[in-house]
Order: structure tokens, then sequence, then C-alpha cells
């Protein structure tokens, strides 16, 4: 099973970008998907999740202005990013609750991760 993202970029403050990150390989089950970001010196930190049920949950920092949604068919999820501000520099990572095909339980698992640049 492999999570690998897409989208990241290079975007001026006020801009917008999607990401998205597609799960790949023997899934049975894919629980929830999230995003985590990690600035340059800081700690790995939350952005958004989204439950197999379609129940969202976001940073306070973003709430209003991030959205995050999945394709069920196509195990992907998406970050659509409105507004950016440079304090949204970082580098995006997907994450996900996955169960395999013949596997008892979900294994937690981690994209390698997008650059988002946000330029003043």
């Amino acid at each position: 099973v492999q999570l690998q993202a897409f989208g990241g970029g290079l975007v001026q403050a006020g801009g917008s970008l999607r990401l998205s990150c597609a799960a790949s390989g023997s899934i049975w089950k894919i629980g929830f998907m999230a995003w985590y970001r990690q600035a340059p010196g800081k700690q790995r930190e939350f952005v958004a999740i989204i439950t197999d049920g379609g129940h969202t949950n976001y940073a306070d920092s973003n709430k209003g202005r991030f959205t995050i949604s999945r394709d069920y068919a196509q195990n992907t999820v998406y970050l659509r990013m409105n507004n950016l501000e440079p304090e949204d520099t970082a580098v995006y990572y997907c994450n996900a609750g996955i169960t395999g095909v013949g596997r008892p339980d979900a294994v937690d698992y981690w994209g390698k991760g997008t650059q988002v640049t946000v330029s003043s």
C-alpha cells in the first residue's frame, strides 16, 4: 500500500492550490484520510481530517480557508487551500488508516509529502 501526494507548488499570498493524495495497492478498506504539514524548524502539525463517513475536522489556523474532501471510488483525498498565507508554507503530508486485503487491522500510512511555498 502506498500514498502519493500531488499538487504542491509556489503561489503568491492570497492564491489557491489543490493537493491530492492517492492510495494504491492491495486495499480492502480506507478509514480516515488526513493532511498534516511540517514547516522548516517546526514539528509536524495536523491540518485536516475526513472520516470514512465523510465527517471533517480542521485545525483552527485554516478553518474557513481549507476544504478536505475525498473520492471513495478513486481512494483519493483532496485539500483545497484558498487565501493562502506565507505561514502556510510547509511540506504537506497525507495520512490514512488503511486495511490491506487479507489483513485484520488498519495500518497508519504516510505519503512522502509535497512542498507548498507561499510568497508574500
